[in-house]
C-alpha cells in the first residue's frame, strides 16, 4: 500500500510539473509558420516523425529529459528574440531578420535527432540494468558528424536557408566546438544573437531550472 501510494505521489507531482510547462511543439509549430518558407509544413512533418519533440538535448548537463531538445530550442529562440530587440532596437527589427531568428533558433539543435532512423541520444544502461547518473549517451552507431552539420543537412532537405542562416546554425557553439578556428573574423550579427542565445540558454537558463527541480 505504502509503496502503491508513493508512486501515486510522484505521478501527481509529475503531472503537475507537465501542466505548468508551455506547450513547447505548438510555440515550435506556430513560430515556424510565420516564416512562411517554402517547404515548413514538410519540414514540421518530418521533426515529428523523427522525435524532435521527445528528444533529450544533451546526455547530462543541461534538459537531459524526454522533451528537453524541444525545450531547449523555444528558450534559445525567447532568448535570441530579447538580444536582437536589446542590439538592433525593436523599430529596426525587419521580417527578414526577425525570420532568421527563428529559423536558426529553432533549428540549429535538429541534428541533435540522429541521422537514418539512428537517434543521436540512446538510455544509458549500466550492467546492473538501472540507469546512473547520466541518463543518455550519445549513440555510438552514428558517426562523428557534428550535429550542427547534421542540422543544416536536415533543414536543408525541405527549406532554404541563406548562406548566413547555415553560418550561424555551423557557428552556434562558438569557439567551443569544431569550427573555432574558422570562426574569427567571420562572424556575423546572427551568429552572434544565436551563440549568445544558446549560450544564456544551455549554461545559464537550463542550469537555474534543473538546480530548483533539485531544490537547490
Amino acid at each position: 500500500m505504502a509503496k502503491k501510494a508513493a508512486e501515486a505521489t510522484v505521478a501527481a507531482v509529475e503531472t503537475k510539473e507537465a501542466e505548468k510547462k508551455p506547450n513547447f511543439k505548438a510555440i515550435i509549430t506556430e513560430s515556424l509558420k510565420k516564416t512562411k518558407r517554402e517547404g515548413v509544413e514538410e519540414l514540421l512533418n518530418y521533426m515529428d516523425e523523427i522525435g524532435f519533440y521527445k528528444a533529450p538535448c544533451s546526455t547530462r548537463y543541461h534538459l537531459a529529459e524526454e522533451g528537453g531538445l524541444a525545450e531547449h530550442s523555444v528558450n534559445v529562440l525567447n532568448s535570441a528574440e530579447k538580444i536582437s530587440v536589446a542590439l538592433y532596437g525593436a523599430k529596426n527589427i525587419t521580417e527578414e531578420i526577425r525570420s532568421s531568428i527563428i529559423i536558426v533558433a529553432l533549428l540549429h539543435d535538429l541534428g541533435k535527432c540522429g541521422d537514418y532512423g539512428k537517434p543521436m541520444y540512446v538510455d544509458k544502461v549500466l550492467k546492473s540494468g538501472k540507469k546512473g547518473v547520466q541518463p543518455y549517451d550519445t549513440n555510438k552507431d552514428l558517426t562523428g558528424v557534428p550535429h550542427a552539420i547534421r542540422s543544416v543537412k536536415l533543414a536543408t532537405l525541405f527549406i532554404d536557408l541563406t548562406e548566413d542562416e547555415e553560418w550561424a546554425i555551423l557557428t552556434h557553439d562558438g569557439l567551443y566546438d569544431f569550427m573555432k578556428y574558422q570562426i574569427p573574423g567571420h562572424e556575423t550579427p546572427l551568429s552572434l544573437i544565436l551563440h549568445w542565445a544558446d549560450m544564456w540558454a544551455s549554461h545559464v537558463l537550463e542550469i537555474a531550472d534543473d538546480a530548483e527541480s533539485e531544490g537547490e
